[in-house]
């Protein structure tokens, strides 16, 4: 290598310390080449495992991460969440399960690193994408383009958190764990939406975030051409296979999202991946130059409250290797442990030995890295997807199983193969603890029916929902009143929604519902019988989370688009420029009965209960089961609504949509042991559709070796 050539590196790697990278200053900064993340002048191969903080409580996080730590993993990676920090602009909260402070400090007593990903989008089926909604009505503004009302928020926001964990010491520079941040996620995949709008922001995103010098990297994920020092990195199920590589030499190859399962919607079945097929990619992504990989999701807890986006269950990656409840399970959790271990034997030769691949057979292939000194490890890779293959290597047979790849540390002796499970599968076990069965300890509260007469917004339009609720209630009150004077024998109210479900009164009386499934408006056409003279029209449109991903979140349109009385499939009443009626939320959300100190707020049933019945809250007292297993409610005798525990919601359920099998997507709802006291706690449920309240059963959760 030339003078030349040597000065032009050694630029490059001083630029790259100063802008992108950072320098070792106080605890030891992180830089990165083209190899890997350098920390305190090492090359590191990373293994991550994504958490949400706010996905399960802080008397969990120290049990989640020990055993984040015992699986094998370097590094804890999560989001944060603004429109739990910023609730309205300028106020903010980090209590509780939003302490972000506290559980970084979790991490980093338990000697791990931590990637923050700022964002402030995340998506992470998360509401509204992480957005607070008060940023809907800020004038002029559009999400996530060169649009200077959206900017000024976003740098204020980004800020905020960065001089946070500067203030705690919580960067690698001083001395805390943070190795590495990400501004912007997967904004590629709808940067083409933006046409001018959109290439100037990806500049503006970057060189606002270097500009706030954390001495530690930023990434961009599924963003190909994010501007230097920023890495771009890979997001997705097979990125050893899919993924094209950094967009310099100088930058290393991460994945940031190795996905262990899947969101699931309401109306599906959970999708379930091997941990073979995990372990293959992880493995060829490292045989590729790889050297961070993180789990996505590692834990995913659970979506409380009315924090999902548009039809995520409150279950959230519950075939991760820590399920929802945070326990281990087998053998995703011990097989991914034993591969960690056979690339740690190796690692040193992985990022500093040269790299060679070859053929081995038709669909098997060697990649190997040889060190100067000698040292040697070896990936053989095996494709064919039925078939074993025995292969030749360095004079040696080995026998490779179908789609798998064997690890040789020393280019000997295979030490792991991805297709070879050796940890036992593990069973959870529900046990049932008690059931609420006592028609005697039940209480209900109706909720009312609300009729034109009730409200005090108007409008001579369909208003748009979200607009009118801000995200205040999942409810939105439809009403009007009309005179009805029309000759009609069979009479049909129609709608069109671009809400979730739709539930009808007519005159009081209910009289019908719909709803539509994920990404998909839908209609409804009851028949109706209507009074001579004036007649009342009700219709609760219910939003489950809003739409969470895709270009201009803030022009999105939900609420009712069409109300109709046809007759004879012809239009006889269109009441879209009728003066309609509206009120935000339910009475019981109102008063807030959900709380103890609300409860006398309604007038409560006594000596009777009722089921089958809409828009129903029930309450009852119940005491925590003894030990320390996880705590969950079977709620499979319900319809649909929102679940409290002393006063905390554990999140919303949709029993009655079904899976194409029939079955419902969830039943089992988790109550974290922090919400319960040793007795007298406060069960309260909006029913919201119709169920049984006397078949609900408290449970433990606990695992077993198969």
């Amino acid at each position: 290598m030339g003078w030349w050539w040597r000065l032009y590196w050694g630029l490059v790697v001083v630029i790259m310390m100063e802008v992108g990278g950072g320098h070792a200053e106080g605890g030891g900064g992180v830089t990165y080449d083209g190899r890997s993340l350098i920390i305190n002048g090492k090359r590191k191969i990373l293994f991550s495992g994504s958490i949400h903080y706010p996905r399960s409580t802080p008397q969990m996080w120290p049990s989640l991460i020990a055993k984040a730590k015992k699986g094998g993993l370097d590094v804890i990676q999560t989001y944060v969440f603004w429109n739990l920090h910023e609730p309205q602009p300028g106020q903010y909260d980090f209590k509780g399960r939003y302490d972000l402070v506290r559980f970084i400090k979790n991490i980093q007593a338990q000697g791990m690193y931590v990637c923050l990903r700022i964002g402030p989008f995340i998506e992470a089926e998360w509401n509204y994408g992480g957005f607070p909604f008060w940023l809907h009505d800020v004038p002029g503004i559009v999400y996530r383009s060169d649009n200077e009302p959206f900017k000024f928020y976003m740098q204020n926001f980004t800020t905020k958190i960065v001089n946070l964990m500067k203030s705690e010491g919580l960067y690698a520079s001083q001395g805390g764990p943070i190795i590495l941040s990400q501004i912007e996620n997967e904004y590629q995949n709808i940067e083409a939406a933006f046409h001018q709008k959109g290439p100037p922001y990806v500049r503006w995103a970057a060189k606002m975030a270097v500009g706030l010098k954390t001495s530690v990297p930023w990434v961009m994920c599924k963003q190909t051409d994010a501007p230097d020092p920023v890495i771009n990195t890979c997001n997705g199920f097979t990125c050893g296979e899919t993924f094209r590589g950094p967009n310099s030499p100088n930058k290393p190859s991460l994945w940031t999202e190795n996905w262990t399962s899947y969101y699931q919607v309401y109306g599906t079945k959970p999708y379930t991946r091997s941990a073979e097929d995990i372990a293959f990619h992880v493995a060829l992504f490292i045989a590729r130059n790889g050297s961070y990989v993180n789990y996505y999701m590692y834990h995913g807890g659970t979506n409380f409250g009315r924090k999902s986006s548009a039809y995520i269950i409150t279950a959230y990656y519950d075939q991760a290797p820590l399920d929802e409840y945070g326990l281990i399970r087998q053998p995703k959790w011990g097989h991914l442990k034993e591969l960690h271990a056979a690339i740690k034997l190796c690692s040193t030769t992985l990022l500093h030995g040269v790299r060679r691949s070859f053929s081995l057979g038709e669909k098997q292939e060697a990649i190997v890295f040889e060190e100067k000194e000698g040292s040697c490890a070896a990936f053989l890779i095996n494709n064919d997807t039925h078939n074993n293959a025995t292969v030749q290597f360095r004079n040696i047979s080995f026998k490779l199983l179908p789609k798998s790849i064997s690890i040789l540390p020393n280019c000997k002796k295979i030490t792991f193969n991805t297709a070879q499970v050796n940890t036992k599968y593990n069973n959870r076990i529900i046990t049932p603890v008690q059931t609420f069965g006592s028609a005697n300890s039940w209480k209900e509260f109706n909720n009312v029916i609300v009729n034109f007469g009730d409200t005090s917004l108007k409008s001579k339009r369909l208003l748009e929902q979200t607009s009118t609720t801000k995200d205040k209630s999942d409810y939105l009150w439809y009403t009007l009143r009309f005179q009805h004077n029309l000759p009609c024998t069979e009479p049909i109210l129609h709608v069109e929604s671009l809400a979730h479900v739709a539930r009808a009164f007519l005159n009081n009386i209910y009289i019908g519902s719909a709803n539509g499934r994920f990404r998909q408006g839908f209609s409804m056409d009851i028949p109706i019988m209507l009074n001579k003279g004036m007649n009342n029209i009700s219709i609760l449109s219910v939003i489950v989370g809003l739409q969470g991903s895709g270009a201009y979140l803030e022009r999105r349109v939900t609420g009712l688009t069409t109300v109709e009385i046809q007759c004879n499939k012809k239009v006889l009443y269109d009441f879209k420029n009728y003066k309609w009626g509206y009120k935000v939320g339910l009475l019981g959300e109102e008063l807030k009965i959900y709380k103890k100190t609300k409860l006398g707020d309604a007038v409560w049933s006594k000596n009777r209960i009722s089921t089958n019945e809409i828009l129903t809250w029930y309450k009852i007292f119940f005491n925590a089961p003894k030990g320390n297993d996880p705590v969950a409610l079977n709620l499979s005798s319900m319809g649909k609504g929102e679940t409290w525990v002393n006063g905390q919601s554990i999140g919303r359920y949709w029993i009655s949509f079904h899976d194409s099998e029939g079955k419902p997507s969830q039943i089992m709802y988790h109550v974290p042991r922090s919400f319960l006291k040793a007795s007298g706690n406060l069960l309260v449920l909006l029913e919201e559709a119709g169920g049984n309240p006397l078949q609900i059963s408290l449970n433990t959760v606990s695992i077993t070796n198969a």
